[in-house]
């Protein structure tokens, strides 16, 4: 899987703080606090995303609107599974990961298996 470009993540992190599905207008206009784009560049880069698989849209009046196909947990573990994927040594991965994880993310760590039982764990 190929990580997000930078546009492809902006426009996705919008989409998923909404929470709905919103038009390419209205990511343009919250995407334009931050920097110009035309209409055209958003639209373009939405319909990639809707053609890769990661954005469901559907036509209402004259435009589409757009919503994520997952959510960003998903997408995050995702790339965590892939990136975990290419080592030769997937404990000496681990004990590298675990050593730099920060008090915070530890705890989050633990909460996360408190939560998933040992026998959902492939």
């Amino acid at each position: 899987m190929r990580v997000f470009g930078e546009l492809e993540s902006a426009v996705m992190d919008r989409l998923w703080s909404y929470g709905r599905a919103a038009a390419v207008r209205e990511v343009l206009e919250d995407l334009k606090k931050e920097r110009s784009l035309a209409y055209t560049t958003v639209m373009t880069v939405m319909d990639k995303l809707h053609k890769k698989g990661w954005l469901h849209r559907k036509l209402v009046g004259r435009a589409y609107v757009y919503e994520p196909v997952g959510t960003r947990e998903a997408y995050s573990a995702r790339l965590m599974r892939e990136a975990l994927a290419t080592s030769n040594n997937r404990a000496a991965t681990f004990v590298t990961f675990l050593s730099q994880m920060s008090p915070e993310e530890t705890e989050a760590l633990r909460a996360a298996l408190r939560i998933v039982p040992p026998e959902a764990r492939r």
